[in-house]
């Protein structure tokens, strides 16, 4: 029997297949909806500094940054994925620095933690850097006194470990509706592609991205003060990144579908 040319197995990524439904990743758009708890900061501007590629500089006010703990539930344009659960929900942590490219403010992200394995992949694909890791946050109820109601006034809390060290801890006690969106999580974010040479002389992607997204919203925002540890616990580039002071911290509710990506010129 003559074995299927390898040009006719199909896929948006690995593993291929005859059919292309074995693919980790669907094509996108993909569609988002999750629960944000964020705390603003700032780290030393020398350090933030170096983490921003030739093309960005730290614009007006180098040095501001975020950590991000969010619980996501996504899908495709399908919506196959929503289920299984299992796999269309996962948890994520990310710390955010303020730049700009010609002007145009942006952020960079560092570092970034997921708990399930396909947004580990999406986020190589994006150039987004990120690892597994375990990210658990407040979450708002419907009912009872276990959790802040909705998305409310009240106290929340996340924390984020990888190899089973901890490597962040945020609380924000929030207690008044703010009057617009935190600047941080409203602005696009600007990634590295980096894929390693395998083939020798290859010239593998690179290049700085961006991405199209539709279909913002955002739900009432609640601020408050808040508290953000990071730990010296990985090397002396993330340790760089610890708060030398904390800001406010804020939860809400945010959606997007992210289309494709593009270069940032």
């Amino acid at each position: 029997m003559t074995s299927p040319a390898v040009s006719a197995l199909r896929g948006y990524s690995l593993p291929l297949s005859p059919s292309g439904t074995s693919a980790t990743l669907t094509p996108p758009p993909w569609h988002f909806a999750g629960e944000v708890v964020m705390v603003d900061y700032r780290v030393d501007p020398e350090a933030a500094a170096a983490f921003l590629p030739p093309g960005l500089d730290p614009g007006a006010d180098p040095g501001r940054a975020a950590a991000v703990f969010a619980h996501w539930q996504w899908c495709s344009e399908a919506g196959e994925e929503l289920a299984e659960p299992g796999s269309s929900q996962f948890g994520e942590f990310l710390i955010l620095l303020s730049c700009e490219y010609r002007g145009r403010p942006l952020a960079r992200c560092p570092y970034a933690w997921v708990d399930q394995s396909v947004p580990l992949l999406r986020g190589w694909v994006q150039g987004m850097p990120k690892q597994f890791g375990e990210v658990h946050q407040t979450r708002p109820m419907r009912v009872g006194r276990a959790g802040p109601l909705g998305s409310a006034a009240g106290t929340y809390h996340g924390t984020a470990s990888t190899g089973g060290r901890r490597i962040a801890r945020a609380s924000v006690r929030a207690t008044e509706l703010a009057t617009g969106v935190p600047q941080l999580h409203d602005v696009p974010l600007v990634h590295s592609r980096v894929q390693p040479p395998w083939v020798a002389g290859e010239q593998p992607p690179s290049g700085l991205v961006t991405s199209t997204v539709t279909g913002v919203e955002f739900s009432e925002v609640w601020s408050g003060d808040a508290d953000l540890e990071i730990f010296d616990v990985l090397d002396a580039d993330f340790a760089s990144l610890r708060p030398v002071e904390v800001g406010r911290g804020h939860v809400f509710g945010y959606a997007e579908t992210l289309v494709s990506g593009k270069p940032l010129d």
